[in-house]
């Protein structure tokens, strides 16, 4: 599904909720957008090659179905009906691993290839190796409809995110991996704002 040209959205009219299965489609195709130039998912489907973009597709498709699957929060930001922007989060007690379930691998295998299939094995390994703490959520995706950006939406969804880590006190942050050197800035203004406010983590 392509997404159609949006009038800005309204800050004082988004709602934060939960996404539904109705919903899945839209979340998709904007995930699609905000991760087809990023530099990691570039390497791991391989954009030299013939079908990059289905590739990445099928993998973001079976994302969200995993995280659905698994009852893990994904969250959305409503102008009225309008989904504008979505972030999946892992729980950190969650069962849902760098290996999924069979059948997420099975079904990655057949659209997003071997060599994909592994690179996102190996890519959520690496980034839990490294995160300072054991107890912690997991930002997988996040993104803002294309012509919504900068317009103060990312900042509305972390706080919907920071909202979902605070509910649960065992939580000692968020993690994520970040590639594109203007969303690092983004995070790390955010880590800022958030520990002047509360308590610092991993996020």
């Amino acid at each position: 599904m392509e997404l159609q040209e949006e009038q800005l959205a309204d800050l004082d009219n988004i709602k934060a909720v939960y996404l539904a299965a109705e919903d899945l489609k839209i979340a998709a195709s904007i995930l699609y957008v905000a991760y087809r130039d990023d530099p990691l998912f570039v390497d791991i489907f391989q954009y030299e090659k013939e079908g990059y973009e289905s590739r990445l597709r099928s993998a973001i498709r079976e994302e969200l179905n995993a995280f659905w699957a698994a009852k893990q929060p994904m969250i959305g930001l409503f102008d009225d009906d309008r989904l504008v922007a979505v972030a999946c989060l892992v729980s950190p007690d969650a069962a849902l691993g760098p290996n999924r379930f069979w059948h997420w691998r099975l079904k990655m295998l057949l659209t997003a290839g071997y060599f994909g299939t592994k690179q996102m094995v190996d890519k959520e390994i690496r980034v839990r190796e490294r995160v300072p703490a054991e107890y912690f959520h997991m930002l997988s995706l996040i993104g803002v409809h294309p012509d919504q950006q900068d317009h103060g939406l990312g900042h509305v969804l972390m706080s919907a995110i920071e909202g979902i880590m605070l509910e649960d006190p065992k939580s000692e942050g968020i993690s994520m991996f970040v590639t594109l050197p203007k969303c690092l800035s983004f995070f790390v203004r955010r880590k800022l704002q958030f520990s002047r406010r509360t308590r610092s983590g991993p996020y």
